[in-house]
């Protein structure tokens, strides 16, 4: 197993024991810092829907009625709490353990790729927008919502001492910038919205209708 094999099983460690107290830690966020942004996410998913790192399934009721929903996480921990709360909801959802680096779907399957406050802990989140773009159909929506490089300089200050302690122990990252990414991907992003000292980030981008969504530079830093 290579260095890097045994972290990523460390982090997966790491968010299988945090499984427990999960919804407690995002529901304080929920609360104070990210506001309505999973009810703004779902609620633009349109058709058969992927959401990647969907965790214990917080996002499960903001979803509309009448899409087909996905959801895949790495963690097994999270994945049963996403079961039971999808039981509890009367929710029917296909939940499963995957990779966001290699995500086990066809090009083209899904209409609508959503991820929530989870490429902040995915290892190379360069390589699961590529991933989440691959598997959207042309015309398909990518919806993104994360906390990010903060506008602030202080509080980017804030972001570099937290990240110290947050990489190594569970892989999670502050100052990534997802859209610079996903438009570097070829995907046009039709809205971007900034708040809390820039700390929070949420988007929507579509794939090109023609679905020849290109790798381009991006001078946006």
């Amino acid at each position: 197993m290579t260095s890097t094999d045994n972290r990523t099983a460390r982090w997966q460690r790491y968010w299988d024991k945090h499984s427990g107290s999960y919804d407690r830690q995002m529901g304080f966020f929920d609360r104070h810092v990210f506001g309505d942004s999973r009810q703004w996410a779902c609620g633009q998913a349109t058709g058969e829907v992927l959401e990647v790192a969907v965790g214990t399934g917080l996002n499960l009721e903001a979803y509309p009625a009448g899409i087909t929903l996905t959801g895949i996480d790495w963690s097994d921990a999270m994945l049963d709490g996403a079961r039971r709360r999808a039981a509890e909801l009367g929710r029917t959802a296909t939940l499963q353990q995957a990779d966001a680096h290699a995500l086990p779907f066809a090009d083209a399957s899904f209409d609508t790729v959503v991820c929530t406050f989870g490429l902040c802990a995915i290892p190379d989140h360069v390589k699961a927008i590529k991933e989440m773009t691959r598997v959207l159909r042309p015309g398909g929506k990518l919806i993104l919502v994360d906390h990010v490089a903060s506008t602030s300089r202080i509080a980017r200050g804030v972001q570099r001492f937290l990240e110290t302690f947050t990489v190594p122990l569970g892989g999670e990252h502050f100052l990534r910038r997802p859209s610079v990414q996903v438009r570097a991907a070829g995907m046009d992003v039709e809205q971007i919205q900034r708040f809390k000292v820039g700390l929070v980030e949420r988007l929507v981008a579509r794939k090109p209708a023609d679905g020849n969504a290109r790798e381009r530079n991006s001078g946006e830093h």
